[in-house]
């Protein structure tokens, strides 16, 4: 039997996220940006780019997945294992190829891209490994990094997605509300943190009937676990006067959303509601920065100051916002829009960020523990749109 190097497998109906459109108005703006930088033919192999021009989240176990984009055609490269999945959640066409060869899936790239072109890539993405055998393959001119143009247009959203992104921030506060409701001394960290997730998974596919369900997820934190804003979830039991860090995290179609909010179990001592309230005006004001014409690192200095006047600014551990859209804790970033000092970016009506300041109290200090509170804005013509609706602050969550 003569085995196929690739082969199309188109089955079901396409379901996207977005608009046909929303898709075509991406790739022609892509393209536009594609020629400023001279590149003929672009091949993207990140989660995020490829969600974002055609809709198709992969799951890669191993195996590489592409999208094509040439000034005519627009084709994701997909393994057989997904069979016709790919296509039906793709506004793109799709070529699926085999593993019965090595390389199949470069050798799927080159009959979409040519050979002897100008080829732009990812650099933030794109392996060694895997650029030696895109230039082996598609022989290219030359190769033009892409990363920063697409960042630059992920960062201003589209009505279409700024409703999705709404959207998920509702999600987040369901969970929100969810967790608040599980808080009692002697409960773990897992069984709050499940409720959460179970919670949003259930608004998700109320919202969003036709859509795929995956990676939905919550760090409910306590006590010590509280220090680090990413620390995954333990069975640790919580216990009154514990603080507490409730992060929900909602996805939909590849955008991620955020709630983040400090609480304590049934009280909270002297020393630790001093921080916290100084923690609650900081992200207060901080939003009040967030407006058309203001820079990253304006923004983030006056909170520096802000803090370092209060002598807290030694205990915050890292910036204090960043972008949202299609994003998640394992791909995707728009590093250009992250509130920190050694970013220039301009705020401009479109974008989406959030303001999480952050301080850190060591062990064995008064008020020890990690203290946040986390809101997503919009950018408007005149300042901000706060769409985050869970409460923040002392007067709302002492819970138990």
């Amino acid at each position: 039997m003569e085995r196929p190097q690739h082969y199309r497998f188109h089955q079901g109906e396409k379901s996207l996220p977005f608009s046909d459109a929303e898709y075509e108005a991406r790739l022609a703006e892509l393209r536009e940006r594609m020629e400023a930088t001279g590149a003929q033919v672009a091949v993207f192999t990140s989660m995020h780019n490829i969600a974002y021009y055609s809709g198709f989240l992969y799951c890669s176990f191993g195996r590489p997945y592409g999208l094509v984009v040439t000034d005519t055609d627009c084709v994701t490269i997909s393994a057989g294992i997904d069979a016709a999945q790919p296509w039906r959640r793709s506004f793109a066409d799709n070529i699926t190829y085999t593993d019965w060869q090595r390389d199949n899936f470069w050798r799927v790239v080159a009959s979409v891209s040519g050979e002897n072109r100008v080829v732009g890539y990812e650099g933030d993405h794109l392996s060694l490994i895997q650029r030696d055998k895109l230039e082996d393959f598609l022989k290219p001119l030359t190769m033009v990094d892409l990363f920063e143009t697409t960042m630059r247009q992920r960062m201003h959203k589209s009505p279409a997605e700024l409703d999705l992104i709404r959207a998920g921030a509702a999600t987040a506060d369901v969970g929100g509300f969810a967790i608040r409701d599980a808080i009692k001394a002697g409960v773990r960290e897992i069984d709050v943190a499940m409720a959460g997730r179970n919670a949003m998974e259930l608004e998700i596919a109320r919202r969003y009937p036709d859509a795929e369900y995956r990676d939905t997820w919550v760090w409910f934190q306590s006590g010590i676990n509280t220090d680090g804003a990413h620390n995954p979830v333990t069975a640790r039991k919580l216990a009154r006067g514990d603080i507490l860090s409730l992060n929900t995290f909602p996805m939909i179609s590849g955008y991620y959303t955020a709630l983040e909010r400090t609480l304590f179990v049934e009280e909270v001592d002297a020393a630790s509601l001093k921080i916290w309230e100084a923690n609650v005006a900081a992200h207060e004001y901080g939003m009040s920065l967030l407006k058309p014409g203001a820079s990253c690192a304006e923004i983030t200095h006056k909170i520096n100051d802000f803090f370092a006047e209060r002598d807290l600014l030694q205990y915050r551990t890292f910036g204090y916002g960043h972008s949202f859209g299609v994003l998640s804790h394992y791909y995707g970033r728009e590093a250009g829009l992250e509130l920190r000092e050694d970013i220039d970016t301009v705020l401009e009506p479109g974008m989406v960020i959030s303001m999480e300041p952050m301080l850190t109290i060591p062990e064995g200090q008064p008020g020890a523990g990690g203290y946040r509170e986390h809101d997503i804005l919009f950018i408007t013509d005149d300042g901000n749109e706060n769409i985050t609706g869970f409460p923040y602050g002392p007067e709302h969550n002492v819970v138990g």
